[in-house]
């Protein structure tokens, strides 16, 4: 290989002609991604050091978890130094992002109060905690009397700081920025828009509590939205900052009033953040697999990278466009049918560590209006910060391709996908 990347007789060209050519041209880009990793990796370094974490810490707890020996308060000492915050919740007891989303809405929403949505739509899981589409009597926000409103992304896909500007008001008591693209053909946001963003919102009403939904975006820029005036912060562990290795859980991070307050909708007021079990090695692997997060992360940009050029090369749209700065681990293309977007991601599942085998099949599937279809044969259940893809089966039949723990699983996969394409 050349620099590390290219093909050459020597190896016999592993990968075929389009992805061997789209990795030689990609060279100067993989190696930018290596010195972010590099800036990141030595912040987590620097945390762990600061709340001197040590092999105490792994063993787990049962029952109440009042017997922790230190292992919630330290590793929450240093997720929070990573995102340069006054404090942070991590727990297992989170079961997604959208549960550790949700826990902090509920804490910063009363009755009355109204929540802006600053980048449009949110994700779909959200609909339902919104009370946009169903869950009648399961006490979404609307049924609290917490009222809703969203400011449209531009034509081009944007943050929309001409209306933004003028968006927020006395009764806006959060102002909800969806940091990555979710299921929408836009563009992620990135920590400068974001921002700016902020600064928009505070001008208009300092007293508005700016919350980032931050799913997909962790360790992909050398700062967190809690370092540009984000108030609170919430993120699964099985996305990037699981490392690949996390087997369940989700954070909250931010002011230290806020957290405390999303920690009681988790537990109860009065709990908090003092109880909660975790047994076995969960929390040796909530440790490992921050530290890896970095890498692992580096390795997702790659690929969004690599499936950015090949598919483009074939004449699909892409988002982000081929060689654009990454600001999230997602790379969306529009496939334009039914049948391709089926067939991609079923060339996906065959390369698959986990239930190759498996045909994926779109169904209804909690927390999304449409039928959605998922190539996901990763070692920790619904994990996309291992090698996965899906899409909801609507026009324009977009499929959202992330993870990776290598780059080079993605150029095998490549391989099958354009097979695939080719007879759907």
């Amino acid at each position: 290989m050349s620099n590390g990347l290219g093909c050459n007789a020597v190896l016999s060209h592993p990968f075929c002609p389009e992805v061997c050519d789209a990795v030689e041209e990609l060279s100067s880009h993989f190696s930018r991604v290596d010195c972010l990793v590099a800036s990141n990796m030595r912040r987590v370094l620097g945390a762990y050091a600061n709340a001197r974490i040590g092999s105490q810490h792994f063993s787990g707890s049962t029952g109440y978890g009042h017997n922790d020996a230190g292992g919630r308060e330290a590793f929450d000492k240093a997720f929070a130094e990573i995102f340069r915050a006054e404090a942070a919740i991590v727990r297992p007891q989170f079961f997604s992002g959208t549960h550790a989303i949700a826990s902090a809405l509920y804490a910063v929403l009363r009755p009355g109060d109204e929540l802006l949505s600053v980048a449009g739509a949110p994700y779909d899981t959200l609909e339902e905690v919104i009370g946009l589409r169903g869950s009648k009597g399961h006490g979404s926000l609307k049924e609290f009397g917490i009222s809703y409103r969203e400011v449209p992304v531009t034509a081009k896909g944007c943050l929309d700081k001409t209306a933004l500007a003028t968006s927020v008001t006395k009764k806006t008591q959060c102002a909800f920025i969806q940091r990555s693209c979710g299921y929408s053909w836009r563009e992620t946001l990135s920590i400068s828009d974001i921002q700016a963003a902020v600064t928009l919102i505070k001008d208009q009403n300092p007293n508005c509590v700016v919350m980032v939904d931050n799913c997909y975006g962790e360790f992909v820029e050398t700062v967190e939205p809690t370092a540009v005036g984000a108030d609170i912060v919430a993120g699964s562990l099985i996305k990037n900052p699981g490392g690949t290795i996390a087997p369940c859980g989700g954070y909250v991070v931010g002011k230290t009033e806020l957290v405390a307050a999303a920690a009681a909708r988790l537990s109860a007021p009065g709990i908090g953040i003092d109880a909660g079990s975790a047994s076995g090695d969960i929390m040796r692997l909530l440790v490992q697999g921050l530290f890896l997060a970095p890498q692992m992360v580096g390795e997702a940009i790659k690929g969004t990278l690599l499936v950015a050029e090949v598919l483009a090369k074939e004449g699909y749209k892409v988002r982000p466009s081929q060689r654009a700065k990454r600001y999230d681990t997602i790379q969306a293309v529009e496939l334009g049918s039914r049948e391709r977007l089926l067939a991609f991601c079923a060339a996906v599942q065959q390369c698959c560590p986990v239930g190759a085998y498996i045909k994926p099949t779109a169904g209804v599937t909690p927390g999304y209006e449409s039928e959605v279809v998922f190539a996901d044969g990763t070692f920790i259940d619904g994990s996309t910060s291992e090698l996965s893809c899906d899409g909801p089966l609507r026009e324009p039949f977009i499929v959202f391709c992330q993870g990776g723990t290598h780059w080079t699983h993605w150029a095998l996969t490549l391989e099958k996908v354009l097979q695939a394409l080719k007879k759907a």
